[in-house]
């Protein structure tokens, strides 16, 4: 490392006082305002806050790829001492790839679908003058070798399709240290992964840096990742550097009121499950007592599902066996998605089903809906097989069951009006009079706490968070039992996620609601549920309440699933 003479280490980056903005029907709308920081050689740098907030934007900026009118409208971009903020366009290609390399978020469409990953791979050596026919061939190899992918000479050969999102990830990689640059942006580079692939992935980048002597500057909203994998944290809230310094510095004793929000909320940094502003006990305890009355009820009228037991949902030895394409044309193997998978809801509390992506969670999600049907096994509801329910005993059934699905994006109708999407389920099922379903469309959007104002608008003019609580509301109009959340919260920012789930914490307080909540997350598990079951390629491997998989947890796949939660080990302050 160079030093000044006074001694000093010399910045690898340095940026002062950056200001960022984008035209808007000729109206400048700042992005980043007077933002500096520094990253000196072999250094980690953690950019942090919830989207929105400009630290994509300031890493963008630094290698001059901001989208559509955003430029630089002041301050200074300084790498290796000189300025680089208004250079012009071949002096910030030349220094891509070469001096500062760049991992994307997204690794499905930051990869050509149409091109080979060694060819990918291969374009940036020839492009940086790396090296170029036959030795380019070779060093593919040995890049994707280096990002720990087996089999890379015929992994080269594969197109994106045809690998995992870990997969794709390491291939990103790849090409980002390529060129052997100097400081590498990684931008959200493990946001879409599970946490065990994710710890893959990012022990062997922090290898791979180490060894090549790169600095980092990572961009994240995940503070315990930040924590864990970043010397030196950087909080950005609303376009400005709000609190800087050493991270676990920042992390114990955070002091603008905006990082002790997202110290606050943040689940890989929780110790506790999350309380209710209600009597969750006393909710529980009632909801128990008036089984009884529920079954004398339900007595009554035979056309009314189950008896109101303790036990909701019961699932007995669920299997789903899909038919895959076989190697022979008009061949087909059986793979079991499910096996053998058994498990209780109790009434008013939240069972998690937790595992990576691939363990079979999602699949029994869809059967308890029956969304699906099973190959074998079944579901009891209230003590009824739900397979044998018909007609309107059947349609009783999907108002007793809602769901609430993983992407706030794609699951609402964008087509349709908030106030539309509400209600459709209430029409559907032919409750109330158009007023009536007005007014309870208007006392949905108070529960999950949104203006009545937004009835007339549309998705597309919502925020991530907001689009979930109408996902919410749409789930909770025909008043069920049991709402099952699939991945609910995963796609949400720490601050967003955080609103959610003591939103859905709160309502199942007040309303004595039972949740089955399938995650690959155990930070959010460790928050809001009472009891697991741990899935892993089809099987449980283990079933406890949240206190025993936490403090005494049985199975070796259910520690490595703890000891990949980021920053689950750092021990904060009160």
């Amino acid at each position: 490392m160079s030093t000044t003479p006074t001694g000093a280490p010399v910045p690898l980056l340095e940026i002062r006082d950056l200001d960022v903005a984008f035209t808007s029907e000729k109206t400048l709308i700042p992005a980043v305002r007077g933002a500096s920081l520094t990253v000196y050689p072999g250094q980690t740098v953690a950019i942090v806050g919830e989207s929105g907030s400009g630290k994509s934007t300031t890493a963008h900026a630094i290698i001059g790829l901001l989208p559509g009118t955003g430029r630089i409208t002041g301050g200074e971009i300084l790498f290796e001492g000189k300025d680089i903020s208004h250079v012009k366009k071949d002096a910030i290609v030349a220094l891509r790839g070469s001096s500062i390399g760049l991992v994307p978020q997204d690794p499905m469409s930051n990869l050509n679908p149409l091109w080979r990953i060694g060819f990918q791979i291969k374009e940036t050596l020839v492009a940086n003058g790396v090296a170029k026919g036959k030795d380019a061939d070779k060093r593919v190899i040995e890049l994707l070798e280096e990002a720990g992918l087996p089999d890379a000479e015929r992994r080269a050969r594969q197109y994106p399709h045809e690998f995992s999102g870990g997969m794709r990830q390491r291939a990103l990689i790849a090409i980002g240290l390529a060129a052997r640059p100097k400081l590498l942006i990684a931008d959200e580079p493990t946001s879409a992964l599970d946490v065990t692939v994710q710890k893959q992935i990012l022990d062997h980048l922090d290898q791979l840096t180490k060894d090549l002597g790169v600095a980092v500057l990572l961009i994240t909203h995940d503070l315990g990742l930040a924590a864990e994998r970043a010397n030196h944290l950087v909080v950005m809230y609303k376009g400005q550097i709000v609190e800087s310094g050493p991270a676990l510095e920042i992390l114990q004793d955070p002091q603008h009121p905006y990082t002790k929000r997202l110290v606050a909320s943040a689940p890989s940094l929780a110790s506790r499950r999350m309380s209710s502003q209600h009597a969750r006990a006393e909710v529980r305890e009632r909801a128990v007592k008036t089984a009884a009355e529920m079954a004398e009820e339900v007595a009554r009228s035979d056309s009314e599902i189950g008896k109101g037991r303790a036990d909701i949902i019961v699932a007995e030895n669920l299997t789903k066996i899909f038919k895959l394409r076989g190697a022979r044309p008009g061949s087909s193997i059986d793979f079991a998605a499910v096996d053998d998978v058994s498990f209780t809801l109790r009434r008013g509390t939240t069972m998690a089903i937790v595992g990576e992506s691939g363990s079979g969670k999602s699949t029994v999600a869809r059967m308890v809906l029956d969304l699906l049907p099973a190959t074998e096994g079944r579901v009891l509801f209230d003590g009824v097989d739900i397979r044998s329910l018909k007609g309107a005993d059947r349609l009783r059934l999907r108002r007793q069951m809602q769901p609430v699905f993983q992407n706030p994006y794609a699951s609402l109708d964008p087509l349709y009006s908030i106030y539309q999407s509400i209600e459709e389920p209430l029409h559907t099922h032919k409750v109330g009079t158009t007023k009536e379903r007005e007014a309870k469309v208007r006392d949905l959007l108070e529960k999950v706490s949104l203006p009545t104002s937004v009835m007339r608008r549309f998705p597309s003019e919502l925020s991530g968070g907001q689009r979930q609580r109408v996902a919410v509301a749409r789930a909770l109009a025909l008043e069920p039992e049991v709402v099952i959340c699939d991945e609910a919260v995963s796609a949400l920012d720490v601050l967003v996620q955080a609103q959610i789930l003591t939103l859905l914490n709160d309502l199942q307080a007040e309303l004595g609601l039972s949740y089955l909540f399938i995650t690959h997350d155990l930070a959010v598990v460790r928050q809001i549920a009472d009891d697991v079951v741990v899935m892993q390629d089809g099987k449980v491997v283990e079933t406890a309440t949240v206190s025993q998989v936490f403090d005494s947890p049985r199975e070796e796949y259910t520690r490595r699933l703890l000891n990949a939660i980021p920053g689950g080990s750092l021990t904060l302050g009160s």
